[in-house]
């Protein structure tokens, strides 16, 4: 019974995972909420129209009112003038009391719990079998095959036109691809897979696993090829270890031999992955980027150190070794910083110690020579061809001559050189 609930989890969190993707691109992430809401009138009209619970009867007036939930969104957006959130909030909070007024009104004698739509019940499975090709298996295991199997083939066969109109819809317009024709199919997916997900696992975890593995797979990569086959295996991750920790999780925690919801387990699990993606992601994670921040601010710190010495030397050639205290006052910095700018500097060749002082190298002169000539073309520039006041020129070109290229400066030297000198008078030096 376990094996066969971990695949039902897998199948429905892969089959959501998938075109989930798509939603993260295009900022649309809670439509699978939005239409997870939306379809309670779907089912309350399918019953009116047949007296009939059946699955399929509920599945066919589910999707389309789940469908009928993107396009009246889109609607409401684009003629209404209303942000893209804002609609769908309108949209499904319109259709869900419609729907709660229908059971109400007209139904309010049947056993049409939407409860069940919200929550799911998963660990029940493995009780509504059928046979099929000798093998025995769960019914929802069939249909959620089924579901992944036409998710797959739409996102292969329209891989093209789902990547173009994903990332600039007028772009694909301009090509030939109708923008708005591949929303509405990506649309129809989203809806069919969030309501044939329903009565298994909930809408808690249809919503989660439209979003949560395509949101962590997007931080871990920049290609799409990529993300989506990454999003899948992180989904089929969280089935597996929600569906164990919803079993053994309470004992860890000391609730005995109790378990606990595997859906609700599931969503948990994605939640705490994305956790962790989004502060240890290797490019796009919180800690990479603050160290690739402090990384930067060391770099351009000794690059400042050098700077400094430059212009103290070009003051008074005489003086080749500058004191610690004339960098802290200075630069602005504490002594932590500036011991670990220097041991950079050091490593580098680029300063070397002599007693308690710095001195820089020929090799560390050469460097500071040339990011000072940066810097004195970006001021001469900024003045000449921005009409920025002399006075004002040095913050920005004091940025600006970090990130200048050898290229970079040739053309700035092409327009400006010829005076030979900065706003403020101070000589421009020669290249290196």
């Amino acid at each position: 019974m376990d094996t066969w609930i971990v695949v039902a989890g897998a199948l429905s969190a892969v089959a959501c995972a998938i075109p989930g993707n798509f939603l993260v691109l295009r900022r649309m992430s809670m439509m699978g909420d939005a239409i997870s809401h939306a379809v309670l009138p779907g089912l309350a009209i399918a019953f009116l129209m047949t007296d009939s619970r059946s699955g399929l009867t509920m599945f066919i007036g589910a999707a389309v009112v789940g469908l009928l939930t993107a396009v009246f969104t889109q609607w409401v957006n684009h003629f209404g003038k209303v942000e893209e959130s804002a609609s769908m909030g309108v949209v499904f909070t319109t259709l869900f009391a419609i729907g709660l007024v229908i059971i109400v009104r007209a139904a309010d004698h049947v056993d049409l719990d939407p409860g069940c739509v919200l929550y799911g019940a998963i660990e029940l499975v493995p009780l509504d079998t059928l046979v099929l090709m000798g093998l025995e298996m769960p019914r929802v295991v069939l249909t959620l095959g089924i579901v992944l199997i036409i998710n797959l083939l739409f996102t292969v066969l329209f891989f093209k036109e789902l990547r173009i109109t994903s990332f600039d819809p007028n772009l694909a317009n301009s090509m030939g691809v109708n923008a708005n024709l591949v929303h509405y199919a990506v649309m129809s997916i989203v809806a069919v897979t969030t309501v044939a997900c329903f009565e298994s696992v909930g809408s808690i975890l249809v919503i989660a696993m439209l979003i949560v593995p395509p949101a962590i797979a997007y931080l871990l990569t920049d290609r799409l090829y990529v993300m989506v086959p990454l999003s899948a295996a992180i989904a089929v991750l969280c089935a597996v270890l929600g569906h164990v920790l919803a079993i053994i999780g309470p004992s860890l925690v000391g609730f005995g031999d109790r378990s606990t919801n595997t859906a609700g387990m599931m969503a948990v699990v994605a939640g705490l992955l994305f956790v962790v993606t989004l502060i240890f992601a290797p490019r796009h994670g919180v800690l990479s980027r603050w160290l690739h921040q402090r990384s930067l601010g060391l770099s351009m710190l000794r690059e400042d150190v050098l700077g400094l010495i430059y212009r103290l030397e070009e003051h008074d050639p005489q003086q080749t070794v500058v004191a610690p205290r004339v960098l802290r006052q200075a630069l602005g910095i504490g002594p932590l910083t500036r011991g670990i700018a220097m041991r950079g500097l050091i490593r580098a060749g680029l300063m070397r110690r002599r007693n308690r002082l710095y001195e820089i190298t020929e090799t560390g002169r050469h460097k500071a020579r040339n990011l000072v000539r940066s810097h004195r073309l970006w001021e001469s520039y900024l003045h000449r061809h921005a009409d920025v006041l002399a006075g004002h020129v040095h913050p920005t070109a004091e940025l600006l001559e970090h990130v200048t290229t050898p290229r970079m400066q040739e053309e700035l030297a092409a327009g400006v050189e010829s005076s030979g000198s900065d706003p403020h008078g101070k000589s421009i030096p020669p290249p290196v």
